[in-house]
């Protein structure tokens, strides 16, 4: 269980490290935020347009403050 936790553990912070480059890439936010919701939509997620954008500021804003943190 133990080895489950650690693998969970890096998957996650590959995951956070990954968004964080994104974020902080050079790249225009609306191109970014794109890029976002089509990764949602290819990955299932139906939702509508003013839905999707919103998800994907909640979502550009929490790995900004996350990162602001460190």
């Amino acid at each position: 269980m133990r080895a489950f936790n650690y693998f969970v553990a890096f998957l996650g912070g590959a995951a956070l490290g990954a968004a964080c480059g994104l974020l902080f890439a050079p790249e225009k936010g609306s191109d970014l935020r794109d890029k976002i919701a089509e990764a949602l939509r290819k990955r299932g997620i139906k939702l509508n347009k003013k839905e999707m954008e919103s998800l994907v500021d909640e979502i550009a804003e929490e790995l900004q403050n996350a990162a602001s943190e460190d």
